[in-house]
């Protein structure tokens, strides 16, 4: 596949795919994949244009190490040898920022930057809408953000071959009112079993 090609296959889904959610629901992606999605074939090439997004952050008076966080990963080598490799969860400011300072000449480059961009301005006003919103409509938002949340456990959990979907939520909901449950406090409700 020539570059034309390959840029051609770049859309948002390409960043999307990409992208993590931690335990707090926060998303991130990791700097090594960004690497390759963004067609940096070395990683002391693209660390060089790190550099430059987090100078871009510090001189912004915004605390790098919140957008910038240091992982190491293991890595395994040819002959099965493992190697701890550098690594950064990225914020989406982060990524927009590595996009900026990117080889410009790139197509994904600009591809990336737009992306960015508009994902980070879609959060703006989506905050901004949610804080107009009636409690009513609040509640309503938070049940379609928990359908949605749901449906994608679902499917994570059919990939990895959950066949009993009730006993496999039940557990969830033990594992996190466990606590409140033993302590009687659950008593008004059904039974966790």
């Amino acid at each position: 596949m020539n570059d034309l090609e390959k840029n051609s296959n770049y859309s948002n889904q390409t960043f999307e795919s990409i992208k993590h959610i931690d335990e707090d629901g926060i998303e991130f992606w990791y700097a090594r994949e960004l690497q390759v999605v963004l067609d940096y074939k070395e990683w002391r090439k693209f660390e060089n244009v790190i550099k430059k997004a987090k100078e871009s952050c510090k001189n912004s008076n915004i605390s790098v190490f919140e957008h910038f966080v240091d992982v190491d990963k293991l890595s395994k080598r040819a002959n099965n040898a493992e190697v701890v490799i550098k690594d950064y969860k990225l914020t989406r400011y982060a990524c927009y920022l590595i996009a900026q300072n990117g080889d410009s000449r790139k197509k994904v480059i600009s591809l990336a930057q737009t992306y960015f961009a508009v994902q980070t301005r879609k959060q703006e006003i989506t905050e901004r809408e949610y804080s107009l919103l009636t409690e009513d409509e609040k509640r309503l938002y938070q049940r379609n953000l928990t359908k949605k949340g749901n449906y994608s456990l679902n499917q994570a959990a059919k990939k990895a071959g959950v066949k009993n979907f009730d006993k496999f939520h039940n557990y969830g909901y033990k594992g996190l009112y466990k606590e409140h449950y033993q302590q009687g406090q659950l008593l008004g409700c059904a039974p966790l079993l």
